[in-house]
């Protein structure tokens, strides 16, 4: 399956995303993205792992990615974030109805602090901000997302971590397998 992805190797991926160097330390290897992502679970930074799924995903799959990782983690977040988290998933249903895209774009004008408006802010860009606001605020859509996932996860109780977070990388994993079956069948 790791054959068809839009990166098929973790250089790939970072050939065709330099800001992803800007957010990792691990260097990139030949092996298959799949491989890569969960050698990084693995390894010394296992949080890598969370950031490099958010740009292997296609910027809409990797927003819901981060919707549906944050909604595991509600009865962390706070009524402002349940109220974001409930505008993503409408965008993310219906990205095109202007009453989501209004709703988003009113959302990302206050500055991300939580967890969710990280994501609110990545679903704004993707909705609508140029390419140029994303550049002004120095990151790309996969950083804002990447940036939510981790702050909802650093909300999670130390002995549970490490298998909340392989659980998202998992879910990434399979969402990134899933839009390679999606654009396999698209293509026929």
């Amino acid at each position: 399956m790791a054959n068809g992805l839009r990166f098929r190797t973790a250089q790939d991926l970072f050939s065709a995303c330099p800001a992803v160097a800007q957010d990792m330390k691990a260097a990139p290897t030949d092996q298959p993205s799949i491989e890569f992502c969960r050698a990084l679970l693995a390894g010394r930074v296992p949080e890598e792992a969370i950031t490099f799924c958010a740009y292997l995903l296609p910027e809409r799959a990797a927003i819901w990615w981060a919707h549906e990782c944050l909604g595991n983690l509600a009865e962390l977040l706070g009524d402002r974030d349940l109220e974001l988290l409930a505008l993503v998933g409408d965008w993310v249903g219906e990205p095109g109805n202007p009453d989501h895209r209004a709703a988003v774009a009113q959302a990302v004008e206050v500055p991300p602090v939580t967890p969710v408006s990280w994501i609110a802010l990545a679903a704004g860009w993707r909705d609508g901000g140029s390419v140029a606001d994303q550049v002004a605020a120095g990151f790309p859509t996969a950083h804002a997302v990447s940036a939510g996932i981790l702050a909802g996860l650093a909300r999670v109780s130390l002995a549970d971590r490490f298998a909340v977070l392989s659980a998202f990388v998992e879910m990434g994993v399979q969402m990134a397998e899933m839009e390679t079956q999606q654009q396999s069948a698209d293509a026929f």
